[in-house]
C-alpha cells in the first residue's frame, strides 16, 4: 500500500497507473523471496504460486483502477488528473463552440491560462486544476460574444447602443449563462466554481460611472453594477481573478514596456485587495509577491513592444536604389 501512495504521488496519465502497478508486483516479488529465504525455504511449488499471485496481485489492481475510474469520477463528483486532461482537450464540444462563437475570448481563455497555470505552480498550488479553470471561466461569454471587447474586431460597439445599467446586466449575464452551460456538459463543481469566483462581487466600474454621469448620480446604486459572487475561495480561482484582470489590463495598453506592464500588475493586485475580493481565499502577500513576478515574466515577453523596422523604400533610399516589388534583399 505505502509503495502504491508514493508511486501515484504526481501521476498524470492513465499509464502512470499501469506503471505503479507494476512497481507493485516487483516489490512484492523481492518481500516474497525474502521472506522464503529468512525462512530458509527453498524454491518450491508453493514459491512459484506466491510469487504468480504476488505478479498478478499488482497488475490486476492498475486494471481495476483504471477501468473503475470513469465511474468512480461520475458517481462521487471526482476530479482526477486524468480528468482534467480531457476536459483541457482542445475537442472537447464546449472549447469548440467558444473557439468558433468567441475566438477573442478563447484566445484570451488560453493566455490567462498560461499566466494562472505558472502562478499556481509558485505558489503550490493546482496548477492543472488552474489551467482547466482557466479556459472554462468564459464561456458564458459565447452567448452573446459581441458585448464583449476582445470579440469586436472590426465592428461597432454593441454597448454604445444601450444604456449603462443594460450594460452592466448583459456583462454580468455572462456568469450565469456560464454556469447553465457547465451544468448541461457536466462539468465537475471544482472546474464550474471558477465561472463565478473569477470575478467575485468585483465592480463593474466603467459602467458604473457611466451610469453616475448620464443619469442621476442618487439613483445609481453600486450594487446593482457588481458581480454576483461569491468570492474567490482557494488560491486557484483567486489567482485566476489576478490573471483574468491582468491580462485584460496589460492588452489595452498601446505599446507595453516593461515599467508599464509591472504597474499595471500592482494596480490591479491592489484594487483586489482593497475591494477585499481576496478576504476569502488563503493567498498570503508572499504568496501575492510570487505571482505578481510569474505575470510579469510571461506578459512582458507576449507583449513587449517590437522593433520598428523602416519601410521598403526608405531602405532603398538610403542604399541610393529604386524600391522594386518582390523581396528587396534578392
Amino acid at each position: 500500500v505505502i509503495i502504491s501512495i508514493f508511486s501515484l504521488t504526481k501521476i498524470q496519465q492513465r499509464s502512470d497507473l499501469a506503471r505503479a502497478g507494476i512497481l507493485v508486483s516487483l516489490v512484492n516479488i523481492l518481500i516474497i523471496i525474502s521472506l522464503k529465504l529468512i525462512t530458509n525455504n527453498t524454491v518450491t511449488e508453493s514459491l512459484i504460486t506466491d510469487l504468480a499471485w504476488g505478479t498478478a496481485s499488482g497488475i490486476f489492481s492498475a486494471v481495476l483502477a483504471i477501468g473503475s475510474l470513469p465511474y468512480l469520477e461520475a458517481v462521487f463528483g471526482l476530479v482526477t488528473s486524468f480528468k482534467l486532461f480531457e476536459l483541457a482537450n482542445p475537442n472537447q464540444p464546449l472549447l469548440k463552440q467558444l473557439m468558433i462563437k468567441a475566438p477573442g475570448t478563447y484566445q484570451h481563455s488560453l493566455v490567462v491560462g498560461n499566466l494562472a497555470e505558472a502562478a499556481a505552480e509558485a505558489v503550490n498550488g493546482d496548477a492543472l486544476l488552474t489551467r482547466v479553470g482557466a479556459m472554462y471561466h468564459d464561456i458564458g461569454k459565447m452567448v452573446r460574444p459581441y458585448f464583449f471587447i476582445e470579440n469586436q474586431l472590426g465592428i461597432e460597439n454593441q454597448h454604445s447602443k444601450i444604456s449603462p445599467r443594460l450594460s452592466a446586466l448583459v456583462i454580468t449575464a455572462h456568469v450565469k449563462e456560464g454556469l447553465e452551460l457547465a451544468k448541461e456538459y457536466k462539468l465537475p463543481a471544482a472546474v464550474s466554481e471558477f465561472i463565478p469566483m473569477h470575478h467575485g462581487t468585483s465592480l463593474i466600474a466603467y459602467f458604473y460611472h457611466q451610469a453616475k454621469q448620464t443619469e442621476n448620480p442618487e439613483t445609481v446604486m453600486e450594487e446593482h453594477f457588481r458581480y454576483p459572487g461569491p468570492k474567490p475561495q482557494t488560491k486557484e480561482t483567486a489567482i485566476l481573478m489576478l490573471a483574468d484582470a491582468t491580462e485584460a489590463a496589460v492588452r489595452a495598453i498601446s505599446k507595453p514596456n516593461v515599467e508599464q506592464i509591472q504597474k499595471t500588475i500592482g494596480k490591479i493586485i491592489k484594487a483586489r485587495i482593497d475591494d477585499g475580493q481576496l478576504a476569502e481565499s488563503p493567498l498570503t502577500l508572499v504568496d501575492l509577491e510570487k505571482i505578481s513576478t510569474e505575470f510579469l515574466r510571461i506578459l512582458q515577453s507576449l507583449y513587449h513592444s517590437r522593433i520598428e523596422y523602416p519601410s521598403e523604400a526608405k531602405i532603398m533610399k538610403d542604399l541610393g536604389r529604386k524600391p522594386q516589388n518582390g523581396n528587396i534583399f534578392k
